[in-house]
C-alpha cells in the first residue's frame, strides 16, 4: 500500500508518495519557463495537406493528416498526436515539445507509427520554426495569424547536403 506524507514550507507543499517501486516528487509550485508561450501559437486541432518531393525514381504522393496539438496538465510540455496517410500507407505518431532551461533550447521527442524515435531541436526566429537533427529538418512558418503553417520537410545522408522531402500545409480548424 502506497504510503503519502505531506509537508509544508513557505512557499508550496510537497507529497512525497513511496510505492515500493519508485519515490515522486508532487509540488504544486514548479515554474514554468516564460519561453514555453512561444508555443501556443501551435495550440490547437489542424488538417494537413501536401505531398512528397518526386525524386529520380519516384513520382510525387499525396499526404493527408491531423495533428492535435495540447498543453499536458502543468503546461510545461505539449502533446503533439498525428494521423494520417502518406498515399496509401497509414502513418502516424506522437511528438513531445518542451523547452530545456539548462540548454535554453526547446526540443522535440518524436515516436513513430513504425517505431522509430527521433529527437530534435526546436528553434524560433520571427514566425519561422524549425525542427532540425542530423539527418531531417522541416522549416515551417506561420502565416494568416498563426492559422495556417507551411511545412518544408528536407533529409540528408551526410548532414551537409540537403534534399526536399515534402512540403505541408497545415489549416488550424479549432
Amino acid at each position: 500500500m502506497a504510503k503519502t506524507t505531506l509537508r509544508r514550507d513557505a512557499s508550496r507543499t510537497r507529497a512525497n508518495v513511496r510505492s515500493g517501486v519508485a519515490t515522486a516528487q508532487l509540488s504544486g509550485g514548479a515554474r514554468r519557463s516564460p519561453a514555453l508561450e512561444r508555443l501556443n501559437v501551435f495550440i490547437g486541432r489542424w488538417i494537413t495537406e501536401g505531398e512528397t518531393v518526386a525524386g529520380a525514381d519516384a513520382s510525387s504522393v499525396r499526404i493527408a493528416a491531423s495533428d492535435v496539438y495540447q498543453w499536458l496538465p502543468g503546461a510545461h510540455f505539449i502533446m503533439h498526436p498525428a494521423y494520417g496517410r502518406i498515399g496509401e500507407a497509414d502513418v502516424g505518431g506522437l511528438e513531445v515539445i518542451g523547452y530545456d532551461g539548462e540548454t535554453g533550447q526547446y526540443r522535440t521527442y518524436f515516436f513513430d507509427s513504425e517505431g522509430a524515435t527521433t529527437t530534435q531541436t526546436l528553434t524560433c526566429q520571427g514566425d519561422t520554426w524549425t525542427w532540425q537533427d542530423a539527418h531531417a529538418k522541416c522549416t515551417g512558418v506561420f502565416t494568416d495569424g498563426g492559422k495556417t503553417l507551411i511545412a518544408r520537410h528536407e533529409r540528408s545522408d551526410d548532414g551537409k547536403h540537403w534534399t526536399p522531402s515534402m512540403t505541408v500545409t497545415l489549416r488550424k480548424v479549432d
